[in-house]
């Protein structure tokens, strides 16, 4: 069964190749929105707090701050609305799940850049 599964999502599962991008990570989403008829392009710029899953059920988490209140959406990676994906950052973090940073605010919630 599980072989059969595997096969079905290598076969018919149409991957889009986007950049490589993980915890700690500042990247922007661009997505489309259908409103009745019409559809436009949204973005949204913040943090990935985690990824999680595998093969066709990845998924990944990010926040960002509007005003004063934390906001955060849950993308899968195999969205067909998904249109691109920018890494804008790239953050130093110790941890596969950046949890704590809800908690965090003001100079305290800034994450430490990678070194090239």
């Amino acid at each position: 069964m599980a072989d059969l599964l595997k096969f079905v999502q290598d076969e018919f599962v149409t991957r889009k190749d986007f950049p490589e991008f993980g915890a700690g990570d500042t990247i922007t989403v661009f997505y489309e929105i259908k409103e009745g008829e019409k559809t436009r392009t949204q973005f949204f710029k913040g943090v990935v707090i985690q990824r999680r899953g595998s093969g066709i059920t990845e998924t990944f988490t990010i926040r960002k701050m509007s005003g004063s209140v934390g906001v955060e959406r849950i993308f899968p990676v195999n969205l067909p609305a998904l249109q691109k994906i920018e890494i804008n950052k790239k953050g130093h973090v110790r941890r596969a799940r950046i949890f704590y940073f809800r908690e965090l605010t003001g100079k305290k919630a800034k994450i430490r850049d990678k070194r090239r």
